[in-house]
């Protein structure tokens, strides 16, 4: 996955999301070694500095843990990753009630585009 980043937040704060989604959708597994900061950094394009401030936020999110001879790895703790999982949809879920809300459409009307583009997958 590119890294692309946004004017409109920290960088540190666009990585974190990038590496919990690559998290969550198993791109790093459970109990996976996560990628060298530096690594990561040259990936991503950014400062190490930048890398590793993302990654301590992984890890006081309890989303990867420390190992001192072999790196960091992805936690096995499936709690986490659940609520990590249900927080991100609620925030997605979130804004694109708001977009459809500036576009004039109600709620119900969102859910029922979901549902629609759902069946017929456009």
């Amino acid at each position: 996955m590119p890294w692309a980043f946004k004017e409109n937040r920290p960088i540190f704060q666009q990585i974190y999301d990038a590496i919990v989604i690559r998290i969550l959708n198993g791109t790093y597994p459970m109990g996976s070694k996560l990628p060298s900061v530096r690594e990561m950094a040259e990936e991503a394009g950014v400062n190490p500095n930048t890398m590793q401030r993302a990654m301590s936020q992984l890890e006081s999110a309890g989303l990867a843990l420390t190992n001192r001879t072999s790196g960091r790895i992805v936690t096995t703790d499936e709690e986490i990753l659940k609520r990590v999982k249900r927080d991100y949809a609620i925030t997605s879920a979130r804004e694109f009630i708001r977009e459809m809300q500036g576009l004039g459409l109600s709620k119900e009307d969102a859910k029922a585009l979901l549902d629609e583009s759902e069946v017929t997958g456009k």
